[in-house]
């Protein structure tokens, strides 16, 4: 194990141990989510001698406002699912995995191993990008393993201290299919005043998928019957961010705008390809633009496209992101001619499961 994330509880008594922070969702099944929490009561205070139970939580929430704005018993965060395990006194007893044995040599005496299960309709880590004045944690979809220590056995309603907790958020990922499919291919034939004949335009791409940071390729043709000329190309991507969790809540947000000075002149012809590569480094400052689950510190991209699974409903899912390309052909005199391709945007799956960007 190149590397285990730790987090440390307030009064020194708990620290959380986890192998990874990232865990894939294969479609069928989501990686487990093993660790090891070590309790260490010499910290503990007024509470020495006494036996008090520690547990250890899974949630999945939606934040729909950051930290700061928690005022007058108003909660900004929804849980999606959430599970939770006691372990100490013993009860949560899982298999042990070769992580748990990695982590409870870590950890030394007084540890203890817990298995979570993500289930598979579940949404997949996004977060909302934060305006350059915005302060807190970003809006999003997050998944957070807590272990806490609590006073009572089975109270909901116990306010747990924050000296009394420590927690890591991890998250929830999906890879590109080993398979791609067709590209799709769009047309249009359209007509404009004080001109007999129409300008004809067909758009396509090589596959249906494409990876983040991939020069994506749109081979175009037009034929020009008209009397007007076309001045140039333009192209850009949208992203579609579809919040269906707490509100009907739609944008689009354009990720790349891009002008091409090919011209086509009246009764004349282009077939070309031309590239572009949307990148979330052209679009720092559009506050609200969906990415890939952010962890601290730690860089990210554009949000992946959201892959629907059939049966599940849309409303667990939290958040939803689609993209489209338009092709947009500008003719002198005014008027344009235009269509659309659906675009998706993953990531590879790595060798040996490493999360890079």
């Amino acid at each position: 194990m190149a590397k285990v994330f730790k987090k440390t509880s307030g009064n020194g008594g708990l620290t959380l141990y986890l192998g990874k922070r990232d865990y894939v969702d294969n479609v069928n099944v989501v990686d487990k989510v093993d660790g090891v929490v070590k309790l260490d009561p010499k910290d503990f205070g007024d509470r020495k001698g006494n036996v008090f139970p520690m547990f250890v939580q899974l949630a999945c929430a939606f934040r729909y406002g950051s930290d700061d704005l928690d005022v007058m018993g108003l909660c900004f965060r929804k849980d999606i699912w959430l599970e939770c395990f006691q372990l100490y006194p013993e009860s949560h007893k899982p298999s042990m995995s070769t992580m748990h044995e990695t982590l409870l040599k870590k950890a030394g005496d007084n540890a203890y191993a817990f298995t979570f299960d993500i289930p598979t309709n579940l949404p997949c880590s996004v977060s909302l990008q934060p305006g350059p004045d915005d302060k807190g944690k970003a809006c999003g979809v997050d998944f957070e393993v807590k272990t806490y220590l609590a006073k009572e056995k089975s109270d909901p309603d116990e306010k747990i201290e924050k000296k009394d907790t420590a927690r890591l958020i991890i998250r929830k990922i999906q890879y590109a299919p080993t398979q791609v499919g067709a590209g799709p291919k769009a047309e249009i034939c359209k007509n404009f005043m004080m001109s007999d004949k129409p300008v004809q335009m067909e758009a396509s791409l090589e596959k249906d998928l494409y990876f983040h940071g991939e020069a994506i390729p749109i081979k175009i043709k037009v034929k020009n019957e008209s009397n007007k000329t076309v001045k140039k190309f333009k192209i850009t991507v949208d992203q579609t961010t579809d919040i269906v969790l707490y509100c009907a809540d739609k944008y689009t947000k354009t990720v790349l705008n891009k002008e091409f000075g090919e011209t086509v002149e009246s009764n004349g012809t282009f077939e070309s390809t031309l590239s572009i590569t949307p990148m979330l480094s052209d679009n720092k400052e559009k506050r609200g633009l969906a990415l890939d689950g952010r962890l601290k510190d730690e860089d990210t991209n554009l949000a992946s496209t959201t892959m629907l699974r059939q049966g599940v409903e849309r409303e667990v899912l939290g958040i939803l992101v689609s993209y489209k390309i338009k092709i947009n052909l500008i003719v002198a005199g005014g008027g344009d001619v235009t269509v659309e391709l659906p675009l998706m945007l993953m990531h590879p799956k790595p060798d040996g499961n490493v999360w890079t960007f």
